[in-house]
């Protein structure tokens, strides 16, 4: 299956339902269904500082290491003037991601909570769950 890692809070954001775009600086070409898995890595300092940001989530319903929920890739938009001046009026979006000039809006559709998170340690870019592996290094 094919998984993308995200910094909480905004992989729980789209577990949530609150996002659902994901912003990023490269695009991508692959369309379909999609993991969302909130890596161990601790909140950045100016993140938490982020008020408006943080109000979104409990700090304590936070996932760190799990895969936690899956949606559906539909499309990559390039952010251009007109994509971004659109962007802005829907402010809770726009606090849940980096909008500039130059970067990709992943969209995100179907989102759906897994019953149980799966353990597994992240990598960047989108990447392959192998559910085998997983199982040894757990034990």
């Amino acid at each position: 299956m094919k998984v993308l890692s995200l910094t909480e809070p905004y992989a729980t954001l789209i577990k949530l339902g609150k996002k659902k775009i994901e912003t990023r600086s490269f695009k991508t070409n692959y369309r379909g269904e999609l993991y969302i898995h909130a890596s161990s890595t601790k909140i950045p300092k100016e993140w938490k500082n982020n008020k408006e940001l943080m109000s979104l989530v409990d700090v304590n319903d936070l996932n760190f290491g799990l895969i936690i929920c899956k949606c559906k890739l539909v499309d990559c938009v390039y952010m251009d003037e007109e994509f971004l001046d659109k962007i802005k009026k829907d402010k809770l979006e726009f606090i849940c991601g980096d909008y500039r000039l130059g970067r990709y809006a992943w969209i995100l559709e179907d989102i759906e909570v897994l019953d149980k998170p799966i353990f597994a340690k992240g990598k960047l870019g989108i990447w392959n769950y192998e559910e085998d592996k997983y199982i040894m290094e757990e034990k």
